[in-house]
């Protein structure tokens, strides 16, 4: 999720599972992080819902989460699903880590790898694993593929709301980890559920204090609800590749407006792009597509970036917006934007390649903006006032 970031300010089976995960031996280079593994590790094979004999592989990057793999792969088993091992991205991986799966996959690339990989019926993408590495690239692609379903469990994208990237902490750890445990997941899925509702067939508009107002519409486009709900039957229903793709922590609808539709303006406080700070920017749409940009300083420098992208690069890609009130920006203390913005009310405008979204644009690029003030209406009625979940 390392994507470019703008501020708004600009920004019974169960009890089996649990019990196995609990009763997992840590790993003995567990790291003393304060964390519930074997809560952590039940939650997730919660949200995956495992039938008999799926193929579940784990996929990592050694460092602070290998205590997780035990309990993951001891819940795993109980489920009556098989254990595929733990594929490590870098680095050295444990012994015991390694199955015939994991070797087999070690000694294949290209289309052997990729044939290899399809046979996997759910992955766990664990901290550090990213789509730059191969294994995580080829099962993505196996994703777009209308195959399979993953876990991308990140545990970072932390920010200040200056846009800054901040380092997880032992208070974050805490906080992401009472979100996991705790959300209301049946209450977040409903919620989103009755957005999309009342999106369908309306003009969604999106405005700020600083005087982003922006309009658009989504027709019959796929809307992916980051609810967790990471089942094979969640997965059967699947439209795009992110719809495969469940998030955990949860909490953001994700949606491709019609590109003709989007039009209006949005307006970005103190921001970087290519490098340079760009200030007062703005950026005008019609038909989904930039067609003019101004600002007081160093707009050819955000010029500069759409442009050196190509015609992708002044596209209108996504709206989102945070409903989990878990992840919704502290009230007490220096306020940060929690998990890429999943918060209730947080607000995504994006620019760049949709198709993983089910859009028509492609081309790579993509830059996301986060808004925190933004006060989004549906028809008129308003879902989010200056970046307060109403509904």
């Amino acid at each position: 999720m390392s994507r470019p970031f703008a501020r708004a300010v600009s920004l019974a089976v169960v009890m089996s599972l649990a019990a196995a995960c609990d009763s997992a031996p840590p790993a003995a280079d567990a790291p003393p992080d304060g964390l519930d593994h074997g809560a952590i590790a039940a939650t997730l094979l919660e949200r995956l819902d495992l039938r008999p004999g799926e193929r579940v592989l784990l996929v990592t990057v050694p460092g602070r989460f290998d205590a997780l793999t035990g309990p993951l792969r001891s819940g795993v088993r109980a489920a009556g699903a098989v254990d595929l091992g733990v594929w490590a991205e870098e680095g050295e991986a444990p012994a015991a880590w390694s199955t015939d799966f994991t070797r087999r996959l070690a000694a294949a690339d290209g289309e052997a790898r990729q044939a290899l990989l399809r046979e996997v019926d759910a992955a766990v993408m664990m901290p550090g694993a990213t789509p730059a590495h191969a294994a995580y690239g080829g099962l993505q692609r196996i994703l777009d593929e209308g195959r399979g379903r993953t876990v991308h469990f990140h545990w970072a994208g932390a920010y200040a709301l200056d846009g800054t990237l901040l380092d997880m902490s032992p208070a974050r750890d805490a906080f992401y980890q009472r979100v996991l445990l705790e959300t209301d997941y049946q209450g977040l899925a409903e919620a989103q559920r009755a957005f999309e509702a009342a999106m369908r067939d309306a003009t969604i508009r999106v405005t700020t204090p600083a005087g982003t107002d922006i309009r658009f519409r989504i027709g019959d486009r796929p809307v992916t609800r980051q609810d967790g709900d990471a089942s094979a039957v969640r997965a059967g229903r699947a439209r795009n590749l992110i719809d495969r793709e469940v998030e955990l922590p949860a909490g953001a609808i994700r949606v491709a407006p019609v590109e003709e539709t989007v039009e209006g303006r949005i307006v970005f406080p103190p921001t970087v792009w290519g490098g340079s700070t760009v200030t007062d920017l703005t950026l005008s749409f019609e038909a989904g597509r930039v067609v003019e940009a101004t600002a007081t300083s160093a707009v050819e420098a955000a010029v500069a970036e759409m442009d050196g992208a190509g015609p992708v690069g002044r596209a209108f890609r996504e709206f989102a917006l945070g409903f989990n009130p878990l992840l919704a920006i502290p009230e007490s203390g220096e306020p940060w934007i929690p998990y890429y913005g999943y918060g209730a009310g947080v607000v995504r405008l994006s620019l760049g390649d949709n198709t993983e979204l089910g859009g028509a644009v492609g081309g790579g690029y993509v830059r996301w903006n986060f808004f925190v003030d933004a006060t989004v209406e549906v028809d008129g009625e308003v879902w989010v006032e200056e970046g307060r979940l109403v509904r």
